[in-house]
C-alpha cells in the first residue's frame, strides 16, 4: 500500500472503541494524522473554525467515521448540520457511518444521505479498514 490519507478523524464517544481504531490506524500506518472528537459539536466546531480561514482546508479530514449514539451532538444532528456547511468545502471528504445499530431503519436513513458513503457496523474487522483506507487514499 503506496499511498496514505492524510487526515482521518473518528468522532464517537466510546473510548475503547476509539483506542482500538487508533491502535490499528498507527500500527497499520493508514494515515499521517488523527482527529479524534467525543461527539458532533466537538467535530463540527472544528470544521467551522477551520473553514473561516479558507487556506487551511489540508487540515479537514479526507475521512470520518461517524458514531450515531453520543451525547451533546449524536451523528444525526451532526450530520444535518455538515449537509449545511458541506457544500462550502472544495475538499473531497469520504465520510462513513459506523454504528453497533442493526437496526434496519438506521441503515435506510443512513443511506439515503448522499455524502454517506457507507454503513459499517461495530466492530469492523481490520481487512475492512484497509481497503477503505486504500479506497480514500488512493
Amino acid at each position: 500500500m503506496g499511498q496514505k490519507v492524510a487526515l482521518a478523524c473518528i468522532i464517537d464517544d466510546d473510548k475503547i472503541y476509539v483506542n482500538l481504531v487508533k491502535k490499528i490506524i498507527e500500527i497499520k500506518k493508514l494515515s499521517e494524522n488523527l482527529l479524534i472528537y467525543k461527539n458532533g459539536k466537538e467535530a463540527l466546531d472544528y470544521f467551522k473554525q477551520i473553514m473561516e480561514t479558507a487556506t487551511d482546508e489540508d487540515k479537514l479530514p479526507d475521512i470520518i467515521f461517524l458514531d450515531l449514539n453520543m451525547p451533546v451532538m449524536d451523528g444525526w444532528e451532526f450530520l444535518n448540520e455538515f449537509i449545511k456547511i458541506k457544500n462550502n468545502l472544495h475538499k473531497k471528504i469520504t465520510l462513513y457511518v459506523v454504528s453497533s445499530s442493526i437496526d434496519p431503519r438506521d441503515l435506510e436513513r443512513a443511506k439515503s444521505i448522499n455524502m454517506v458513503t457507507d454503513y459499517l457496523i461495530k466492530p469492523i474487522e481490520l481487512k475492512k479498514f484497509e481497503k477503505i483506507f486504500a479506497r480514500t487514499a488512493a
